[in-house]
C-alpha cells in the first residue's frame, strides 16, 4: 500500500533527486496530470531522457521517467520546488526568474498549461513558479 502525499509534485523531485544520487537511471512513480506534465517539460529541455505510461498489477497508471543512459551522467545537477502547498508563489511575465544566467529554467503553472520560463515570457503569461531545474 502506497503512502498518500499531501505535495505530489515535492515527492516526485525528490524521486528524482535522489535517484540522481545513486545512480539511478529510470524510476517509476504514480502517475498524474500534473506531473506528466513536468516531467514532459524536463523532456523537452533535455533534462531527463524520456517520459511514458505504463501500468501496473492492479491497473493504476504510473509514470515511468528514463533520467539517463547506462553510460551517462544525470543531467539535472539541481531540482527544487519553489512553491509549496503552504505557500504559493506566483510571478508575472516580468518577474519570471532565470536559473544560472539562463542555463537552468523554472517550470510555471500558468493559465495556458505547464511550460517553461522561457516559454511563458514568449507567450506573455505569468503564473505559479511550481520548480527550478540546472
Amino acid at each position: 500500500m502506497s503512502k498518500v502525499s499531501t505535495d505530489p509534485i515535492s515527492d516526485m523531485l525528490t524521486r528524482i533527486r535522489n535517484a540522481n544520487l545513486v545512480s539511478i537511471t529510470e524510476i517509476v512513480l504514480p502517475h498524474s496530470v500534473i506531473k506528466e506534465s513536468v516531467a514532459k517539460v524536463l523532456a523537452d529541455y533535455k533534462f531527463i531522457v524520456s517520459v511514458s505510461t505504463t501500468k501496473d498489477e492492479a491497473k493504476r497508471k504510473q509514470l515511468q521517467l528514463v533520467l539517463s543512459t547506462a553510460n551517462q551522467s544525470p543531467k539535472i545537477t539541481s531540482i527544487k520546488r519553489i512553491s509549496k502547498p503552504g505557500r504559493r508563489i506566483y510571478a508575472s511575465v516580468n518577474e519570471i526568474p532565470k536559473v544560472k544566467r539562463g542555463r537552468g529554467m523554472v517550470i510555471l503553472s500558468t493559465a495556458k498549461g505547464i511550460m517553461s520560463g522561457n516559454e511563458a515570457r514568449q507567450k506573455q503569461v505569468g503564473g505559479e513558479v511550481i520548480c527550478e531545474v540546472y
